[in-house]
């Protein structure tokens, strides 16, 4: 089969599938597929069967009120059929799922409308039960009114609640903002409802992108189904430049767009309206076109957002106090910068360059010769310029990317040698190696790590490690050392890919990163780590194991390491803000990791489950806003480049202001001074 794209370190992205043929044909196709060119192909057994089919009905009715336990048991008869209708062809069994979901949306409908104008009584002992495991699927037709009573009930305190902290404001107003948070609750619930209904085919469509990318992610979770628009759409996300609102989105837990970046120097974050996790909850153009957000496709609604014959965008959001606004953002031309490495002068003590890499990116444009290693080796000659005394390289946050240019921006680093194992479904060894004509860079490093630093981030990380040719700072990475490329099903008619994991890599002594992640030398405290989801909390993520093939490496001489780590554990130790990140983080974990108490359906309880966490988030806020004394400024050559251009001028202000909260770049400027005062 052909591949359509170099095999890629990618992170997981939105899937939209659209196709004529039968889901088991599709289905069938990928089995065969994956059964070649899959690094470890899996059975199709009842294995899969019970995989599917649970991650289905979640995904169908998460919260547990949509089927009643009559209807799950008699779906429940294919749970461990679903392999056996795949091998025979037969997916006439879906058929039965559209017909009782489809039946179960309509009774919603008509219950919500049968309730809509029922006064709620919010005085009983109704109480509402919270539970990180999923309910059963027990629930009886004759309760459906009271279930979505309690639900709807609770969602409507919840909304009041967020209006303001000030209980006794609240209180006095109840009834009016109740009279319209309920209104509004239940016009976006049933426009939720209908929006499904009478979209043509779109249950159906649902349903099978559903069912094969979650047949898709039972062989791991890196491997995925979708369309020739999501491979169109991921292709023109590498684009330099493109027409934008500067906003990025999401949909959050609760099905909404939220927006979760909002570009510095763009068009939205110019009108000081946006805030990030605003929701979105209508958009409309010039043309009077409007999409209410609870009632329309996320086709319709990515359409208006991001087509260019769109050039005026209004957004209705609704800010974290409740409040809703309207704002009117004139799109226009952004250079792909949220992508792009880029670097400062960081000085506290001893000068030292800052070079932040976002991604691994790179340019598949066979004519030009650029790309993240490319970009890095620009940003090391103009500091290099300004004397710097050592380089930090930041991979926080940095999700992965092209093979290539982590194995090229390790050659700049390390010079020569291999860096790593290749191993396919075939057993073959490849050894992935660098071999660098140009001039390499010499002094010193510290590599900045989190959590979410991942893929190609991790083999360039441990490429560093393994050599002793920098000290890694941060939390442990992610934990995905697999490879992925993206192959069409049918060469001839290229509708339906899959994004497939082909190799697995190791370290140089046989050893694997996957599940367990990168270590770095020096563990720094970072809020929210312990519930990160890294690799390991995917169901069918690869275990952990190691090789018997080794190579030979000829790493730097670990000259003065373990006394710059052990002074660098000593200020870690005593800072006051990573000391309380500590702090905030064993709050944080207690209240994930405690079993929430039933809340009584009355405002006092619910204002107060909604707000115990006020003051924990005031000292997050507290601590990510605080300043670290270093100084951090541009380079001559940048000062230059920025003098006449207003747009990149906000975003180097944005992007100092951010840098300027890093407790971590503190601390990395202070191992290079050390690194550098015992190596004199």
């Amino acid at each position: 089969m052909t591949k359509t794209l170099l095999a890629l370190l990618l992170t997981s992205f939105s899937l939209f599938g659209q196709s004529d043929e039968n889901t088991c044909e599709i289905a069938s196709k990928i089995n065969v597929m994956l059964q070649q060119e899959h690094f470890q192909p899996k059975v199709v057994d009842d294995s899969l069967s019970v995989y599917v089919f649970d991650n289905f009905m979640d995904a169908l009715d998460f919260n547990r009120n949509i089927f009643t336990k009559k209807e799950y048991l008699r779906l429940r008869k294919h749970r461990l059929k679903l392999d056996d209708y795949i091998l025979k062809n037969n997916c006439s069994f879906m058929n039965e799922f559209f017909s009782i979901y489809k039946t179960a949306l309509i009774r919603k409908k008509k219950v919500l409308e049968k309730i809509q104008n029922d006064t709620f009584n919010y005085t009983t002992n109704d109480s509402i039960r919270f539970s990180k495991k999923n309910f059963p699927f027990d629930l009886v037709k004759n309760d459906l009114e009271r279930v979505w009573k309690k639900r709807l009930k609770y969602n409507i305190l919840e909304d009041i609640s967020k209006v303001s902290s000030n209980l006794d404001s609240l209180t006095q107003n109840f009834n009016a903002l109740e009279k319209t948070i309920k209104a509004k609750i239940f016009d976006s619930t049933l426009c939720q409802v209908n929006s499904v209904l009478e979209s043509d085919n779109q249950i159906e469509k649902d349903l099978k992108n559903t069912f094969l990318n979650l047949f898709c992610t039972y062989f791991d979770p890196h491997t995925n189904y979708f369309s020739l628009e999501a491979k169109s759409s991921f292709m023109s996300g590498l684009s330099t430049s493109t027409l934008s609102l500067g906003l990025i989105f999401r949909l959050n837990e609760s099905e909404e767009i939220s927006i979760v970046e909002i570009e510095p120097g763009g068009p939205a974050e110019k009108t000081n309206k946006f805030d990030k996790d605003d929701v979105v909850l209508k958009v409309s153009n010039k043309n009077g076109t409007e999409y209410a957000v609870s009632c329309s496709t996320i086709d319709k609604i990515g359409e208006m957002l991001f087509s260019d014959s769109n050039a005026v965008i209004e957004l209705t959001i609704q800010k974290k106090s409740g409040s809703i606004i309207n704002v009117a953002v004139q799109k226009q031309l952004m250079k792909a910068t949220s992508n792009a490495v880029y670097s400062f002068i960081a000085e506290h003590e001893t000068k030292v360059g800052y070079i932040n890499i976002p991604s691994f990116y790179s340019n598949f444009d066979q004519d030009a010769i650029q790309g993240c290693a490319d970009d890095v080796a620009k940003e090391i000659i103009k500091l290099q310029k300004e004397n710097v005394k050592g380089l930090v390289l930041d991979l926080q946050n940095n999700g992965g990317g092209s093979i290539e240019e982590a194995i090229k921006l390790a050659g700049i680093f390390i010079e020569n040698g291999p860096l790593s194992i290749l191993v396919n479904n075939q057993n073959d060894h490849i050894i992935l190696e660098v071999c660098s004509e140009e001039k390499t860079y010499k002094g010193p490093i510290v590599l900045l790590l989190n959590g979410n630093s991942a893929s190609a981030s991790e083999l360039f990380a441990f490429a560093i490690q393994d050599y002793n040719r920098g000290i890694l700072i941060g939390s442990t990475s992610l934990g995905k050392a697999t490879m992925q490329s993206i192959i069409a099903l049918d060469e001839k008619n290229q509708k339906d890919y899959v994004k497939v994991t082909v190799e697995k890599f190791y370290k140089s002594n046989g050893e694997s990163h996957q599940a367990k992640g990168i270590i770095p030398d020096v563990i720094l405290p970072v809020l929210f780590d312990s519930i990160t989801a890294r690799e390991s909390s995917f169901k069918t993520a690869f275990k952990n194991e190691r090789i018997a093939a080794k190579i030979a490496i000829n790493p730097f001489p670990r000259t003065n390491f373990q006394e710059v780590i052990k002074r660098s554990n000593l200020r870690v130790n005593l800072n006051p803000i990573l000391n309380e990140i500590i702090l905030a983080n064993e709050n944080i974990n207690e209240i994930y990791n405690t079993s929430k108490k039933p809340t009584r359906l009355i405002f006092e309880d619910v204002f107060e489950d909604v707000h115990e966490i006020d003051a924990l988030w005031g000292t997050v806020k507290k601590i990510v806003e605080t300043k670290s004394d270093f100084k951090i400024s541009n380079t001559v050559e940048d000062t230059e480049r920025l003098k006449n251009d207003t747009y990149l001028q906000d975003i180097n202000a944005y992007k100092i202001k951010n840098i300027q909260t890093s407790p971590y770049l503190k601390e990395a400027i202070a191992i290079i001074n050390d690194y550098n005062n015992l190596n004199k």
